[in-house]
């Protein structure tokens, strides 16, 4: 007796799953840092024990994510590197778990014609580890800050 298992890789990249954060939605190119950081035109804003560096610029043709993100915790902060990576787990997971309330904001944008995506960078600043439910929090009020800005600049634009 043989039991033969197949499995269905789907050939969908994109599944639409809400919860998720895929390599697209993480910021990897050093020309997109360079403009985050060195641009100009980026914003910033603190939720302690966070910070985040956002920039919104317009959508390329050949872009399909609307928001990117990437998580930096300095070295001054935690020499090893376990408690890094653990605090950027608790950050990125806080951010897949709470993406949507900024991608409504970008959708609404969308819908106004005025296409644009949003690079992200949330800043750990404190030398004490944070529970994940105080970095799920900070998160959700910085992602809430961040949408009514978003709202805002609709506002201002559409009134032009």
């Amino acid at each position: 007796v043989s039991i033969i298992l197949i499995y269905n890789k789907p050939t969908d990249k994109k599944m639409n799953k809400p919860f998720s954060l895929s390599q697209d939605e993480r910021i990897k190119s050093k020309k997109q840092i360079d403009r985050l950081f060195k641009g100009g035109g980026a914003k910033a804003m603190s939720a302690y024990p966070l910070r985040v560096v956002y920039l919104t610029e317009p959508m390329g043709e050949d872009e399909s994510t609307v928001a990117q993100m990437m998580v930096s915790v300095p070295k001054r902060y935690f020499k090893r590197a376990v408690k890094r990576n653990h605090v950027k787990r608790q950050v990125r997971e806080a951010y897949r778990l709470n993406k949507h309330i900024l991608l409504e904001a970008l959708a609404k944008d969308e819908a106004t014609d005025n296409g644009h995506k949003t690079s992200l960078c949330f800043i750990w600043t404190s030398e004490q580890l944070a529970s994940t439910d105080t970095v799920a929090e900070k998160i959700r009020n910085l992602l809430t800050r961040i949408a009514e800005r978003i709202a805002g600049n609709n506002k201002n634009t559409s009134a032009e």
